[in-house]
């Protein structure tokens, strides 16, 4: 018997399914936001319950620490992304692509909603005095991240200095500090 393969894992044989492939336990926890950016994701994927295979959906918890927790800028490469404020405030936002480049930004409170479209670049900051937790959906069973100073600063083998520094119009010095603080 061959196995199938959708998106890359394997079909589970219908016989082999139990209530487990279906459930995550834990979203109500808060994760620990204590390291720098000051966020926590949660990603609830097709790695974490199996029965999301094919299914074209995730979901995340993310925490932020109070005063400056950032998920900062990203991408999904395969995903929409929606988001829901349950507790807190926080400034999003996401820019367009090439020519224009556009900012489209909000400050969202308890209860507000967001999009980000698939594959632009994007980002949540609390910006306010308390802690701050959101939902988001994705449209996308493994939707993937991409974010963007670490892909830029910390890939591994390094992107040329002198790329980067021509890129960013910036001296070698500042683009080898930088590289260190994304260096894995």
């Amino acid at each position: 018997m061959s196995e199938v393969f959708v998106n890359g894992l394997v079909c589970k044989n219908p016989k082999d399914i139990k209530p487990e492939d279906f459930f995550f336990p834990g979203l109500d926890k808060a994760g620990d936001t204590s390291k720098n950016p000051g966020s926590n994701v949660t990603l609830v994927n097709v790695e974490k319950i199996a029965g999301l295979n094919t299914l074209r959906i995730s979901l995340a918890r993310i925490d932020f620490a109070p005063n400056g927790g950032l998920n900062p800028p990203h991408t999904h490469p395969r995903a929409t992304e929606i988001l829901t404020v349950m507790e807190g405030t926080l400034y999003v936002g996401f820019v367009t692509s090439a020519p224009d480049f556009k900012l489209f930004s909000k400050v969202l409170n308890k209860g507000d909603v967001f999009v980000f479209p698939k594959g632009l670049i994007h980002f949540q900051f609390n910006i306010g005095a308390v802690p701050a937790v959101a939902f988001a959906g994705l449209s996308s069973q493994n939707p993937g991240l991409v974010t963007v100073a670490k892909a830029v600063f910390g890939s591994n083998p390094p992107i040329s200095d002198d790329v980067l520094a021509k890129a960013f119009q910036l001296d070698k010095k500042t683009v080898d500090w930088l590289q260190a603080q994304f260096s894995n």
